[in-house]
């Protein structure tokens, strides 16, 4: 058993994604420039640190595994890679045209588009993505009334009700949800988008609302429209950032390939028993493992049953090399994503040599698609190569391609999507409270509950601190 020392007050994270070491990294920070007497141990039950982001490097080409970009619209991940000295790796995608597949027929999302939500009413009417009919139901927006519903209510039916069913299902529904494989008639309206919820109350319009919201983001004098909404990364993969947080961790003693298998409280302290048949004590601890596993380590206390009721879903990453002769050259655009009503496997799918052109080597191509959705998922447990050929047959039926692909790589990402279905802030909300009236010095973090962007991730891991510190130290 590793004991607290006297002088120091020990701090366990559980969980070694990007929540789990931002976390790490911030604790660290805090206690270097306050001289805190702080002892820091990052546990993660895998042989690597960094959770979902994987980066391959391979024949000069970068494939993300899992996530490969963020956008930064609150600065969290610009302060981090600025505390972290790598600011000068990071890029920014190259400009480009989205289309969404209808029907295997590609349609150009309208100029002005936030997240389907058309800003731009002229380029919008002049689309044929959507019927006459649908975009006059659309533009019903802009008079209808605010919603009178005062509880959650399912994305899907919100969004519905201000557009209509074609504009939602062909535009809105395909650009919200992106690869994040979930339904708008389960999510919740209030743990996905809480910003559509106070654009209806301030301006009744989503369509004016969201216009006026990207007018304040051009008056801006820090940052153009481009910059603010671009997708960023780094010149060597997402991964740059997972091994520049663990180089920091110099004072992080860190645990790899040890699992927390239940958690006690044990009079002040808390102990922590590990696989390894050894155990840990901690004056306080940053919970930042997917739900599921956090539940399983309180199964003696019977807490956080309400957890089990947020449903996770399996997709998978296809990348496939080609050379560049092999693309279509009649296609220009950046991306595609797949309306729900479609017959595709594949829900989107990126030219990444387009996007990100460092990522690949001259004279070569880069896609990258993926598969799976809520309710069908049955694709990812197909072998490597028979989904690379459903992958090749639905894009050859929108974009033909000459030839097969160099190499793929298939990356499944089983149970592994969080859905925030409608109650998802009451069920995370109860859950920490039942957590805090047991271990009030413990703190639930990570991508099941309030956000499973990095930005999100990086945000919840600093609260955590501060909220911990406080605790501790004042």
């Amino acid at each position: 058993m590793i004991d607290v020392t006297e002088q120091k007050q020990r701090v366990a994270v559980i969980g070694g994604g990007i929540t789990g070491l931002a976390a790490a990294f911030y604790l660290q920070k805090e206690a270097k420039e306050k001289k805190l007497p702080l002892e820091i141990v990052l546990i993660e039950s895998s042989h690597r640190l960094g959770g979902k982001i994987q980066t391959v490097r391979k024949e000069n080409f970068v494939i993300e595994r899992g996530p490969n970009s963020f956008i930064d619209n609150n600065n969290s991940m610009a302060k981090l890679v600025k505390d972290l000295g790598i600011e000068d790796q990071l890029i920014r995608s190259e400009a480009g045209q989205t289309y969404i597949t209808v029907n295997e027929k590609l349609y150009p999302v309208p100029a002005g588009s936030i997240l389907g939500i058309p800003t731009k009413l002229s380029s919008f009417l002049a689309s044929d993505i959507v019927s006459w009919s649908g975009k006059l139901r659309a533009t019903c927006d802009l008079w209808f009334p605010r919603s009178r519903i005062q509880e959650d209510q399912p994305l899907g039916k919100f969004i519905r009700r201000r557009f209509g069913k074609e504009t939602v299902e062909n535009i809105i529904e395909p650009l919200l949800l992106g690869v994040s494989a979930g339904d708008i008639e389960q999510l919740s309206l209030e743990a996905t988008f809480p910003e559509l919820i106070e654009m209806e109350k301030e301006y009744r319009s989503l369509m004016t609302g969201m216009k006026k919201a990207l007018s304040e983001i051009s008056h801006d004098d820090s940052k153009g429209i481009e910059e603010q909404r671009s997708f960023q990364t780094f010149i060597n993969g997402l991964e740059t950032l997972i091994e520049a947080l663990e180089g920091q961790l110099i004072d992080t003693t860190i645990l790899k390939s040890v699992k927390v298998e239940s958690i006690a409280k044990t009079a002040h302290q808390v102990t922590l028993s590990l696989n390894n048949k050894s155990s840990i004590t901690a004056d306080a601890v940053i919970l930042a493992t997917p739900h599921l596993i956090s539940q399983k380590m309180f199964a003696k206390q019977g807490l956080l049953q309400g957890l089990q009721d947020i449903p996770l879903t399996t997709v998978a990453s296809v990348s496939m090399a080609f050379p560049i002769e092999a693309m279509n050259e009649s296609f220009t655009g950046t991306g595609l994503t797949v309306a729900r009503n479609s017959d595709f496997s594949i829900t989107s799918c990126s030219w990444a040599h387009r996007k990100w052109p460092s990522f690949v080597p001259a004279g070569y191509a880069l896609l990258e698609v993926y598969v799976g959705r809520s309710g069908d998922e049955a694709i990812v447990e197909l072998s490597d190569s028979e989904i690379e050929k459903i992958v090749l047959q639905d894009l050859n039926r929108v974009i033909p391609l000459k030839g097969s692909p160099l190499f793929t790589v298939v990356s499944r990402w089983k149970e592994a999507m969080p859905q925030y279905k409608v109650g998802h802030a009451q069920r995370v909300e109860l859950a920490k409270q039942e957590l805090n009236e047991h271990f009030p010095t413990m703190k639930l973090v990570g991508s099941s509950y309030e956000g499973t962007s990095l930005p999100n991730c990086v945000d919840q891991a600093r609260s955590a601190v501060d909220e911990l510190l406080i605790k501790l130290f004042e």
